[in-house]
């Protein structure tokens, strides 16, 4: 028998094990299977989920925040950030008072508030067409890119 042998070892498991934030992580998981099998996305919404103390930072931790990160000004402030782990996508939408109005995790390649919509692109290929018939005529070079 060593001396080590006498030092008393706990170990603790991490606080979202222990919180409603594990059988969300479970969800997110099977989630995240369905998106690379059939390229469905998936919204949770947290409103919906009945948060104890502590349960949505022990979320937001086990989740971790990856690369990218949006912010949208439109009828109030969105911030999109993805977690450390690609594909999973928190999603926190306020009104103009600033106020929450919707929070949740959306399990896509790209969230659906950042694809553009087709009606969007399509008036902006007729603005873009207008500016080029106001500014370029027959005998205008084309824009040299290199």
């Amino acid at each position: 028998m060593s001396a080590l042998d006498g030092i008393a070892i706990r170990v603790e498991p991490p606080e979202w094990a222990a919180s409603n934030a594990l059988p969300l992580l479970h969800e997110v998981r099977h989630a995240l299977r369905n998106l690379l099998a059939t390229g469905e996305s998936t919204v949770i919404d947290l409103f919906a989920i009945p948060f104890g103390p502590g349960d949505e930072r022990a979320l937001l931790e086990a989740l971790g925040e990856g690369e990218v990160t949006a912010h949208l000004q439109a009828l109030g402030e969105s911030r999109i950030v993805e977690t450390a782990y690609p594909g999973v996508w928190l999603v926190d939408h306020h009104n103009a008072d600033g106020q929450r109005i919707a929070y949740h995790v959306e399990i896509a390649n790209v969230p659906q508030v950042l694809s553009a919509q087709t009606e969007d692109v399509a008036d902006g290929l007729r603005r873009l067409e207008s500016a080029l018939a106001g500014s370029v005529g027959p005998d205008t070079p084309p824009a040299n890119n290199g």
